[in-house]
């Protein structure tokens, strides 16, 4: 009798982890659909488009060894210089043909006027300082106060506070027709902090 009873002890015993076992599978096949569930919903969403882009299919490409001419914006790509200019902060104007290249790597080349207001410049290089493929350089005789280039894409700006330089900058940076090549090693030496 006492052996049937201990069976039965252990009967119920095993019955209970079988059933502890599969609330705790089912729990955690709740948790994981979830948890899938919030996954799928963030990365699905379509981001909103950046008011205002300009977009410039398929520019040309190719290395020549002239200097392009300044035009009232920055050039989205094209023929440019066989070398890059490195990224970084400039405080006089780079090589357009050299700065072309670099959004080619996959940079992305924030111009500014020269007399835009000295907050807003620090604001651009507290930007651009530390970012391996951003490139800070004043452009006379730009069409607005502050243009954003990266290689088929540009973005217009009247204010260095705009939300969408972060929208554009997490977008666009590091996408060109040869991503991941170098942005440093090439000519003109950015100035430090």
């Amino acid at each position: 009798m006492a052996k049937i009873k201990a069976k039965r002890t252990l009967t119920r015993t095993e019955e209970q982890t079988k059933s502890n076992t599969y609330f705790l599978m089912g729990g955690l096949v709740v948790v994981g659909l979830a948890l899938l569930g919030v996954l799928l919903f963030f990365n699905l969403r379509t981001p909103e488009p950046i008011r205002g882009l300009i977009n410039y299919p398929s520019p040309s490409r190719g290395h020549v060894n002239v200097v392009l001419p300044q035009t009232e914006l920055p050039p989205p790509g094209g023929e440019h210089s066989p070398v890059w200019q490195n990224c970084g902060v400039y405080e006089s104007p780079v090589a357009i043909e050299n700065a072309v290249h670099s959004m080619e790597h996959g940079a992305i080349w924030i111009t500014y006027r020269p007399n835009l207001p000295e907050a807003d410049v620090e604001r651009l290089q507290d930007l651009a300082w530390g970012e391996n493929f951003l490139l800070l350089s004043p452009y006379t005789n730009l069409a607005s106060p502050l243009v954003l280039t990266a290689w088929g894409v540009q973005l217009e700006l009247e204010d260095a506070r705009d939300s969408r330089i972060g929208a554009f900058i997490n977008e666009y940076i590091g996408r060109g027709p040869e991503p991941g090549a170098s942005c440093s090693n090439g000519v003109g030496r950015p100035i430090d902090r």
